[in-house]
């Protein structure tokens, strides 16, 4: 991963340079972040087998291909962006003991009552209406796929990335869920 734009912080340690990924400065910000996410192991390929999974059973037509268009229409919005960058510099940051006490130690220990991860998370999982909600409480229940692999203690921190893609597939199901043809349309009655 080659690196283009750096954020220079001054601290009593000296200068600390955090680098991003260089398709923050040259691409799209949604292609910047899909470099980012494929830089910390996920793929959109990883999450669009989730958001498969999840839709499959609903929708006899559906193709790999549609839920990865849907999980690049979700990266599309800034808003995902934006949480996603923030949870992703707060794992990385972590990783690199840049963090004050206590709030080093619960990300290393990833403490079970700490929340604010999955609370993060919720402000993707939303875009698409609340059905993203049911799903995202199913993927942080069961952890599929890369899921539960990033939710795997390791020498990297995902406190915050096994959340954030599993708001990510939720987001992208609904978005597939909300536009299938042959969902039923129901009329309001006539105001007569």
């Amino acid at each position: 991963m080659r690196y283009t734009a750096a954020i220079q912080k001054r601290t009593a340690g000296g200068i600390i340079q955090y680098a991003l990924p260089s398709g923050y400065g040259g691409m799209t910000m949604a292609s910047g972040i899909e470099a980012w996410l494929q830089k910390r192991g996920v793929s959109v390929e990883d999450v669009a087998e989730i958001v498969y999974s999840l839709q499959r059973p609903y929708n006899a037509d559906l193709t790999i291909t549609q839920c990865e268009e849907s999980v690049r229409a979700v990266l599309a919005k800034r808003e995902v962006q934006y949480v996603l960058y923030t949870g992703i510099a707060l794992d990385e940051l972590a990783e690199r003991r840049l963090l004050p006490e206590p709030l080093q130690a619960i990300m290393e220990t990833d403490e079970s009552l700490y929340g604010v991860d999955e609370t993060l998370a919720l402000g993707i999982t939303n875009v698409y209406g609340m059905i993203g909600l049911t799903s995202f409480g199913y993927l942080d229940k069961v952890k599929p796929g890369i899921i539960r692999q990033l939710n795997l203690k390791g020498e990297r921190i995902h406190v915050f990335l096994d959340d954030l893609v599993a708001g990510l597939a939720a987001a992208a199901s609904a978005r597939i869920a909300h536009q299938d043809p042959k969902a039923v349309k129901y009329d309001l009655p006539s105001s007569d």
